[in-house]
């Protein structure tokens, strides 16, 4: 290892020194508050002592071909991040972190990512940052690309330390600092169900879609579909509100899954294509709703399944913006993240992610909210607005708006690349991969602070639920292939020859 002297910063005036590869492959967990899988994990280091900046991380791209593009992307992204928040980097860590295949060991997982290694170390030498040290952690090992010492870092590997034994796990529990799990685990939270529950509510969706659909797309039955929409979100947060805590993740997510019935989840989910009705409940969010809310959003966006995953883009990003609110940075770009895989054109999703990584406070989107709400200028798109002039008065204010324009805003077409929490697929999303997965390049960022106004209860809030105004907007994203599809207006399904395709209006 080049370097002995990492510091790795917790909350408060708490530090740790970690002085081998060892400790650092033990720390990651620590530094991202999750298990990263399958992932690319670069981060900052400022200083003499080197201590910890900025990070960042992508899932590993499927084709090497792809890797070229996207390590001089990643470099880019960090270096320019981190000088954008004031300090340029004096160097980086990097991570490649995957678990082996169906009959492949460890070593040589650490063999097949040594090329992007030496790209990425390559693409930051390029940008006069050094790579300090480079580990590949898979099955339980990990091994250094940068340290010739084989007393620390043989080429067999050397496994990592029990869970909870390292310096840096005793610091962190000190300090109040807990470890989510893997990724994977947070993202099956939010994944469709499987069979056999997914064919009712599939069946459900089908018969919600040919009921409110024509009605939404009709200017006064949209009114009436978003009233009801409404107070059975109302209602059904009351209900979440009422359940008593379960503290397992995996038996707390059964208990909110038996709380909704097929029908009455398809009802919310076709719902909540309408970008009214979405807004309408994302300026709901006050601190008191946050847990039931979120938990809501989550069954939601599991209810989404077969041909209607599509349609999850509104629960889930409804999900993290509740998450990214109430302080829950790590969930809500997760869940945001999904978003972007699932409608990569998704336009509240797409700047939701953006704030989150130019680490613009969720108060001022509180607030902005408030006012688009009152002005009710062009309530289609409100929720969009109000984020667009919240990063934009951020960035003014940074003197970076040049640099970080957000495209697809104010009515003008998205028709940038991509973004992506997940392995790059294919060469068109890798264009925009790194920029994509940029995250929270602030550590010490202050999250989610609390709303001192206090919001009525859901029950109260849904029998205002109408509001004014019939017509559907258009302002909003485009669908692929440069057709727009009206910001106000639902997908709706329709039969082609036996096979389920979907119409992007």
């Amino acid at each position: 290892m080049t370097r002995h002297n990492e510091a790795a910063g917790l909350p408060g005036e708490e530090q740790v020194t970690l002085r081998s590869p060892a400790e650092l492959a033990d720390a990651l967990p620590y530094v991202l508050g999750f298990q990263p899988d399958d992932s690319i994990v670069m981060i900052a280091l400022h200083g003499a002592r080197g201590r910890f900046g900025g990070r960042l991380r992508l899932g590993i791209p499927r084709v090497p071909e792809e890797w070229p593009e996207v390590c001089d992307q990643l470099a880019e992204c960090l270096i320019s991040g981190s000088e954008r928040r004031g300090v340029r980097p004096d160097g980086v860590v990097l991570f490649l972190c995957q678990e082996p295949a169906e009959g492949e060991s460890a070593l040589e997982v650490m063999e097949r990512l040594r090329p992007l290694s030496q790209r990425l170390r390559v693409a930051c030498g390029g940008l006069e940052v050094p790579v300090f040290e480079a580990l590949c952690i898979s099955g339980g090992r990990f091994w250094s690309y940068v340290c010739p010492d084989r007393r620390c870092c043989p080429p067999e590997g050397v496994p990592l330390a029990l869970p909870g034994t390292s310096v840096m796990a005793a610091a962190a529990t000190f300090a109040g600092v807990q470890v989510r799990g893997s990724l994977r685990e947070m993202e099956a939270r939010l994944a469709p169900l499987g069979a056999p529950r997914a064919d009712g509510q599939e069946r459900a969706l089908d018969t919600a879609g040919a009921d409110l659909v024509p009605r939404i797309l009709d200017g006064a039955g949209s009114v009436t579909v978003r009233a009801q929409t409404l107070g059975l979100v109302g209602r059904m947060l009351d209900m979440f509100q009422a359940a008593p805590p379960v503290a397992d993740a995996c038996a707390a997510d059964l208990r909110d899954d038996g709380l909704l019935d097929d029908q009455e989840a398809a009802a919310m989910i076709i719902g909540l294509q309408d970008r009214r009705t979405r807004d309408r409940v994302a300026g709901w969010m006050e601190e008191a709703d946050a847990d039931a809310a979120l938990r809501l959003w989550r069954a939601l966006a599991r209810r989404c399944v077969g041909s209607y995953g599509e349609h999850a883009a509104a629960p889930l990003t409804l999900a993290g913006w509740v998450a990214w609110s109430a302080g829950d940075e790590l969930m809500a770009r997760v869940a945001l993240g999904r978003a972007l895989r699932v409608d990569p054109d998704y336009l509240f999703a797409r700047l939701l992610h953006q704030a989150c990584n130019e680490g613009v406070h969720p108060k001022l989107l509180r607030q902005c909210l408030r006012r688009e709400d009152s002005e009710r200028s062009d309530p289609a798109d409100r929720a969009d607005r109000a984020l667009h002039a919240a990063v934009h008065a951020e960035l003014e204010r940074r003197g970076d708006l040049a640099a970080a324009e957000p495209p697809g805003v104010a009515g003008a077409p998205a028709e940038t690349g991509m973004e992506t929490a997940g392995a790059v697929e294919s060469a068109e999303p890798a264009e925009s991969a790194a920029r994509a997965e940029a995250e929270g390049l602030d550590e010490t960022e202050e999250l989610g602070e609390a709303e001192d106004q206090r919001g009525q209860s859901a029950r109260e809030r849904s029998s205002g639920a109408a509001g004014p105004g019939g017509r559907s907007g258009s302002a909003g994203s485009s669908a692929p292939g440069g057709r727009r599809r009206p910001e106000g207006r639902p997908r709706s399904r329709r039969r082609t020859g036996g096979r389920s395709t979907r119409s992007r209006r």
